[in-house]
């Protein structure tokens, strides 16, 4: 049996991947009611719920796991943490599933490179800038919020009334909040950002599957600055960044 760590669309190639190997067992673990809607189109064992450390264990054991396979998105560094950790008490390998990093290749001057959401804010709170465009998505929007005081917040989140519910706790109503599923081209990006008169965008360095490349291409051709957060980086076991590499490192 194999352990999907799941929670992005990569995580749902690896499974058609998976599908081709006959007769081979394994189970995607997703976060969310809407993963798990996904999931169910490509893989025929899904658990749904966030696992800590002590309940990938008891899975591992109790299902007779021997691989982990952690195509978690690049952000769930505790996730990816917690699974190294398992894999190592029970003895099993880890392979983890990596996003190629497109910070080496960017071409458009006005970025700026931060580690941390904190930082990220500082640059949101110069004077210079008024609208500000968060895709990196609901997760820790709260910081923004809390962070980023007198301006005027544009958070692009998955349209499920969950995550909708989390932004209006948060004090977002419906000019803050515009709720689509992406990955999203160039132009829609560049007609989102003159509609909310965007003058600074801030992103995650997700990679090309979670549009990265169209989001910053659009505030290029706009000339609107772009605030990178950077991964943290991690000294993973094993790291794949071709999802056809999959087959030839399973264990039947």
């Amino acid at each position: 049996m194999i352990l999907v760590l799941g929670g992005t669309s990569d995580s749902l190639e690896i499974c058609s991947e998976l599908n081709k190997i006959f007769n081979l067992k394994y189970t995607l673990s997703v976060t969310t009611e809407y993963g798990r809607d996904l999931a169910t189109g490509y893989a025929r064992n899904v658990i749904l719920g966030k696992l800590t450390k002590e309940d990938m264990v008891k899975f591992i054991k109790d299902n007779n796991v021997n691989q982990i396979i952690d195509a978690t998105h690049p952000y769930a560094i505790e996730v990816s943490k917690n699974a190294i950790e398992c894999s190592k008490e029970v003895d099993i390998e880890y392979i983890r599933y990596e996003r190629k990093s497109l910070l080496e290749g960017m071409a458009y001057e006005n970025i700026k490179i931060v580690n941390t959401i904190e930082e990220a804010c500082e640059v949101a709170n110069q004077k210079k800038y008024n609208n500000i465009f968060i895709g990196t998505g609901s997760k820790n929007l709260n910081k923004y919020v809390e962070l980023i005081q007198n301006k005027k917040l544009i958070a692009r989140v998955l349209p499920t009334s969950e995550v909708i519910k989390s932004c209006e706790d948060l004090g977002l109503n419906g000019d803050n909040i515009i709720a689509m599923k992406g990955p999203f081209s160039k132009t829609i990006n560049i007609e989102m950002y003159k509609q909310y008169k965007i003058d600074l965008v801030i992103t995650k360095e997700s990679g090309v599957a979670g549009g990265f490349l169209e989001k910053v291409d659009a505030a290029e051709f706009l000339g609107i600055p772009v605030v990178i957060i950077r991964r943290e980086t991690m000294d993973y076991p094993k790291v794949i960044n071709d999802v056809r590499e999959i087959r030839n490192l399973i264990k039947i």
